[in-house]
């Protein structure tokens, strides 16, 4: 049923209301709501002068909750105009001029969420939300509130908000005293203004949806900083997998240049041996170009710059580096730098006294913790690595070439001078040496080793081995003998420039490069040099030593690229790593550091650490490993291998 008040208000109007069909006056529950009469509606204008005809929009509000679509089947009210329209009410004109200015609906149904508002062409002028509908439109009008005149923002005292002209006309009507929301009664002078430009109320359901929202997003940002971190390691690891591709690259390709190789020596196409001095001979037919080893033993460990670096060796009982440099510029001073062999960014410096002048000799004390330096400063200097202070200078007679520590006994030092002259001193000692030895020429000693033997140190008669340009001798200090032993045809292979020997074994490696003789016919011959200028075709010879006499027994040569100018060449012989002992040198055209066995002399492997000369090799035992350093020109790489069961 309709609200009797609602339509005893239409017929005062002047309207003949004509009741709905019987089928649709039914008594459901829909029915008796409507009959409270609590709802305002607005109509759609009919086109025919005289008339109006609509559809009353029932709003059903139910704990003010505005519908958003109307009922599917809502009750139809006829409306007939008998009356003129000048004798009509002025609200009723009122009401039908703002319907016919605005000709807005809206269309809505129970449990919708959303309004629509059409416009004359009925096109979508907006959407919103329902709590955007309660903060800014007149639930009577749908019409925007103002902050001021007759449409101003209000609200009643059960709390509803209107505006003040809609619910002073609704109020106004006779029998219609009831708030339109929650029909509780309140009159005109109930009516309360707002002073408000916009009213809105938190949606809570919105506000959590906004939480979780949020709580996605830092979700999603903490995943992102995730993902960056990953991607960053990514990239290192495939910055790594390129180098080793790289490396998997060269090794390839220095496999397939040794398979060349080998197939050149098995048709007997190959000439190395014509490159050969005349005058040697070779016990075992070796030739370094050929690598015939298995796999690579030493693995490169970590590569840095170091300027101005020419001499090194390896403390293995302080796990440190230790480098004789001169600092750049004119004047630059001489310095010892340490450097840690697990971090080369730990380093430190120690300054040498002017008078040192430049370092030609470098070594380690077996026991570690000193460091022994020969100089041109005509110095023989102890330094301690742990305080960084000169614990004892010997003066000398002349520049010092060579330095080495007594193998038997750690209080003797010896130095071998530019004058040919060895010198023995005693660290308890420091007004002179122990014993001065001159040997059979003038020529510098540039690589002096002590020599063990239990019968030596039982004895008391200690035993070193020198090389100068003119071949290898034995000084013997404690016994009978003044002059140096030459070793049998060392002084017929050329010119020595290298010496390598460790104390594990007998056996000895000098190298040489052919010597400069002066003819009558052509003047002087010197061999050919490379394009590099610097490198020419030497010889490395074999020697073992037979027990404490002064025997050697020369066991082979094989032809290597040696400096032309540069002396001494520093190399190394390798125990612990290869079933037996193994030679390293540096090979002055190729800048590779060779390993040869001994003493058959076959290339076993091949590093290329840089593309300048090697200065120094040096090979020392560092806890379970072989550890082995190579230094260029401002460069240096380390290596390690694994010590053989063996």
């Amino acid at each position: 049923m309709w609200d009797p008040h609602y339509m005893d208000y239409l017929e005062r109007l002047g309207f003949q209301v004509i009741e709905p069909p019987p089928d649709l006056n039914d008594d459901s529950e829909e029915d008796e709501e409507l009959q409270d009469g609590d709802d305002v509606g607005a109509a759609d204008v009919d086109e025919r002068p005289g008339t109006m005809s609509g559809h009353v929009m029932h709003d059903n509000y139910e704990n003010g909750i505005l519908p958003a679509t109307a009922p599917s089947s809502p009750p139809e009210v006829v409306v007939t105009d008998d009356m003129p329209s000048e004798d009509r009410d002025d609200a009723v004109v009122e009401v039908e001029s703002e319907c016919k200015s605005q000709k807005k609906c809206v269309d809505g149904g129970k449990g919708g969420s959303t309004a629509s508002l059409k416009g004359d062409d009925d096109e979508v002028m907006g959407e919103f939300n329902r709590g955007e509908i309660d903060g800014l439109f007149c639930p009577i009008c749908y019409e925007a509130w103002s902050s001021g005149g007759d449409h101003n923002v209000c609200c009643l005292p059960c709390g509803h908000i209107y505006g003040f002209s809609c619910i002073k006309k609704w109020l106004g009507r006779q029998g219609s005293g009831k708030c339109p929301q929650c029909k509780k009664k309140c009159r005109i002078k109930d009516i309360r203004l707002l002073y408000a430009t916009r009213v809105v109320a938190i949606d809570g359901d919105l506000q959590k949806r906004v939480q979780s929202f949020e709580a996605k997003c830092s979700s999603l940002e903490k995943k992102s900083a995730d993902w960056a971190k990953k991607e960053v390691e990514w990239k290192k690891r495939e910055a790594d997998l390129h180098k080793q591709v790289q490396y998997l690259k060269e090794r390839t390709h220095d496999l397939e240049d040794l398979l060349e190789d080998m197939e050149r020596r098995a048709s007997g196409s190959s000439t190395s041996n014509l490159n050969c001095p005349e005058d040697l001979t070779l016990r075992v037919d070796s030739n370094p170009s050929f690598h015939i080893g298995g796999p690579d033993k030493f693995k490169m460990q970590k590569n840095f710059q170091i300027q101005g670096a020419r001499l090194f060796d390896i403390d293995s009982s302080s796990k440190i580096l230790v480098f004789s440099r001169r600092l750049s510029g004119m004047g630059g001073a001489h310095v010892l730098t340490k450097v840690s062999l697990f971090s080369n960014h730990e380093r430190e410096d120690i300054r040498l006294a002017e008078n040192t002048k430049a370092v030609k000799d470098l070594q380690v004390s077996p026991h570690g913790g000193l460091v022994l330096l020969a100089s041109l400063g005509k110095k023989l200097s102890v330094l301690s690595t742990q305080s960084n202070n000169t614990v004892i200078t010997h003066n000398l007679p002349a520049a010092a070439w060579s330095c080495s520590w007594d193998i038997c006994n750690s209080h003797y030092l010896y130095a071998g001078l530019q004058n040919g002259t060895v010198l023995q001193f005693d660290m308890r000692q420091t007004v002179k040496p122990v014993e001065s030895l001159v040997g059979s020429t003038d020529k510098l000693v540039h690589t002096l080793h002590s020599l063990s033997s239990d019968s030596s140190c039982s004895s008391g008669v200690r035993s070193v081995l020198t090389a100068s340009a003119l071949g290898l001798c034995q000084f013997n200090f404690g016994g009978s003998e003044q002059r140096p032993c030459v070793i049998p045809e060392s002084d017929k292979q050329g010119v020595c420039i290298s010496l390598a020997y460790t104390n594990s074994s007998d056996y000895i490696l000098a190298s040489y490069r052919p010597k400069i003789e002066a003819t009558h016919d052509a003047g002087v011959s010197q061999p050919m040099l490379t394009a590099a200028g610097q490198a020419t075709m030497g010889s490395h010879v074999v020697y073992r030593k037979m027990g404490a006499s002064a025997t050697y027994q020369k066991l082979g040569t094989s032809c290597g690229n040696v400096n032309d100018i540069r002396v001494p060449i520093r190399s190394a012989i390798i125990d612990g790593v290869y079933e037996n002992p193994v030679f390293a040198s540096g090979d002055e055209l190729t800048c590779e550091v060779i390993f040869q066995e001994l003493p058959s002399q076959m290339v076993l492997e091949r590093l290329k650490p840089q593309n300048y000369p090697i200065y120094d090799v040096r090979y020392s035992r560092v806890l379970s490993s072989g550890v082995l350093g190579c230094l260029s020109e401002d460069s240096f790489h380390l290596y390690s291998a694994n010590l053989s069961s063996t």
